[in-house]
């Protein structure tokens, strides 16, 4: 047979997970950052406003100064007093701080007056003008290129035409730029070197809070229910908001968790229990009474009463669970209350023929309700329940529902022993257990009220109870009355 290759098996490619740094560099490198970049942005801005007035500065120097030029070859005709030229020539040039060149359409120069230094330079400088200005009159401002600045224009006067030429260095502004260059590079150094040390201080004073919170949160997911995340020396409210509300989820996961240690106990039990007798008197039929009618169905009687306390518990523990998990959604609707309160009152009619129970009703006719049908009716049976299992010796019972202003008032009243006022709270909670005085039959499942109280909080219906020791207690649920329907009352 054939030997096939094995196959090869691909590896699963891992997600990316970004990687995750510490809230304290990541604050640093933040602050630091910012700094850096802020001071770069001052010395850039800095530097350019700086060129820029200078640029505008010195053309404006450059116009002025041949303005002034002009003005005085016109008004005053200095180029025909030769002496009074260069004098005027000159105190113009320091006044505005340039260079002023006078040099006839020929190219003979005017001012100033001892071009034999350098004759090609001042020869290449004609050019340079004579072709920038061609037929024009006069060229705006501009950058020679080699650190100067340049106007030039053409003077057209009675005795001849003049190419006048002015020019202003930027040798000293360049020198001031290198010099702030540097003055900024060294305030910029320093200003990130203190941006370090206050960004790590203040980053510091942030994150230990954070870090003593996030270890304490650590201890809570352990099962540390009793730690404190609460402390005096948290001066950021944002902090101390996060400290308060891990506390209250602390306490309320540690109610959380000792409730449910306490219906696991008691869901426990209640299941052991029937179980057991189960067990026992299935034992019984077999062994004993399996030839003895009258026992037989003795003992296959209380198998069935277990079996059925059983399913009781089972249907409750998984109606509370539904109702707290929110799974079901219930279908509204507009119904008679008034006869759905008979109707589960009627249900009870079993202990009133075989016990003696009396049930005393008072019910007002064609009251309505909005509301899921079916929930309501378990809350009136689990109420009606309830009261039979705590009422007095005289096994009697009131049902009362009466038409108010703006909702059906429903009221269980039993003559039982009473509730403690310190009590009263505790009584919805599941298999609540109170002292000998209030003691549950065995009839209940320890669910009914806790029940009750998941639907008419889930639906916003108002409810309550009023007991007095030694005289009874009172149940009471305030339905809501339909959208538009008022409840006629005498």
């Amino acid at each position: 047979m054939p030997a096939f290759p094995a196959r090869k098996t691909r590896k699963p490619h891992k997600k990316f997970q970004p990687r995750s740094f510490n809230l304290n560099l990541i604050l640093w490198m933040s602050f630091s950052v910012f700094t850096i970049v802020v001071i770069a942005f001052f010395a850039v801005v800095q530097n350019v406003q700086i060129k820029y007035q200078y640029r505008d500065q010195t053309e404006r120097s450059l116009r002025e100064a041949g303005d002034e030029i002009v003005r005085c070859a016109i008004e005053d005709n200095i180029f025909f007093q030769s002496v009074d030229l260069s004098r005027r020539l000159l105190a113009i040039a320091n006044r505005y701080n340039v260079s002023v060149y006078l040099f006839t359409v020929d190219g003979r120069f005017v001012f100033p007056e001892s071009p034999d230094e350098d004759p090609d330079e001042y020869a290449a400088l004609y050019e340079e003008v004579r072709e920038l200005i061609g037929d024009g009159r006069f060229v705006s401002p501009y950058d020679t290129g080699d650190g100067s600045y340049a106007y030039a224009m053409r003077l057209e006067l009675v005795g001849g035409d003049w190419y006048l030429y002015l020019s202003s260095s930027t040798e000293h502004i360049t020198r001031v730029m290198n010099e702030m260059g540097w003055l900024s590079l060294i305030t910029g150094l320093f200003a990130v070197a203190l941006a370090f040390v206050v960004s790590g201080l203040v980053s510091m004073v942030i994150t230990k809070p954070i870090s003593e919170v996030a270890e304490k949160a650590k201890e809570l997911a352990r099962g540390n229910y009793e730690v404190n995340f609460e402390s005096e020396s948290y001066a950021c409210l944002e902090v101390k908001e996060l400290s308060e509300s891990l506390s209250h989820a602390s306490a309320e996961i540690s109610k959380a968790d000792k409730m449910q240690k306490e219906l696991i106990a008691n869901v426990s039990h209640d299941f052991k229990t029937p179980l057991t007798m189960i067990k026992a008197y299935a034992s019984m039929i077999r062994e004993i009474s399996g030839d003895d009618k009258v026992k037989r169905d003795k003992h296959a009687q209380v198998i069935i009463e277990e079996a059925d306390r059983l399913a009781a518990l089972v249907g409750d523990v998984l109606d509370l669970s539904k109702l707290q998990a929110g799974i079901e959604k219930e279908e509204f609707s507009v119904f008679n209350l008034s006869e759905d309160v008979y109707a589960v009152t009627n249900r009870f009619d079993f202990y009133v023929e075989t016990e003696g129970y009396i049930i005393n009703t008072d019910i007002d006719d064609d009251l309505y309700t909005f509301a899921a049908r079916g929930r309501v009716e378990q809350v009136l049976y689990n109420l009606i329940g309830n009261a039979i299992s705590y009422t007095g010796a005289d096994k009697s019972i009131l049902v009362r529902l009466k038409a108010g202003k703006d909702c059906s008032h429903f009221e269980v009243i039993d003559t039982g022993k009473g509730i403690p006022k310190e009590e009263l709270d505790t009584i919805w909670d599941r298999y609540y257990r109170s002292n000998e005085a209030h003691k549950r039959l065995k009839r209940g499942t320890g669910l009914g009220l806790s029940i009750v109280k998941s639907i008419l909080v889930k639906y916003g219906i108002r409810f309550g109870v009023k007991s007095e020791v030694g005289k009874g207690s009172c149940f009471w649920v305030d339905f809501p009355l339909p959208n538009g329907r008022e409840n006629k009352t005498k």
